[in-house]
């Protein structure tokens, strides 16, 4: 089996749970994960290091995605968006997922999921993802 390339993932959840999951799924195969608790807080991340992938969820306290994807695509344009939602109290969760593909995400997710879920996420926004190392 070959090995495929490492990724700068920034996953941005403000579910702990969640953002574990991920990072334990990507660290696990060899990508360097960074966790971000909120909008805001992925913001600035975004503007002390390099990422090829955002994760992130559409609805969060202190700065949503809604506000985070138009940051990830003016600080980072050559960044991949991929949006996770379980919707929220006023959205529901299709409508978040919609919302957030025409701010500029390449693609969205419904909240539960499982990795060959998040994987096929990961594919639609980042075709490269599984690319094997030269």
């Amino acid at each position: 089996m070959n090995a495929t390339e490492q990724f700068s993932i920034l996953v941005a959840d403000d579910e702990p749970g969640i953002r574990d999951l991920l990072a334990s799924w990507l660290g696990g195969r060899g990508h360097a994960v960074a966790c971000a608790d909120s909008g805001q807080t992925a913001t600035r991340m975004l503007e002390q290091q390099r990422f090829d992938l955002v994760i992130t969820d559409v609805v969060m306290p202190d700065g949503d995605g809604f506000e985070l994807i138009p940051a990830v695509r003016k600080a980072q344009p050559g960044a991949r968006i991929l949006v996770i939602s379980g919707g929220g109290k006023y959205i529901p969760s299709n409508d978040c997922l919609s919302l957030a593909r025409g701010l500029g995400a390449h693609a969205a997710l419904l909240k539960p999921f499982n990795w060959e879920q998040v994987r096929s996420g990961i594919l639609q926004a980042m075709p490269a993802f599984d690319r094997p190392r030269p």
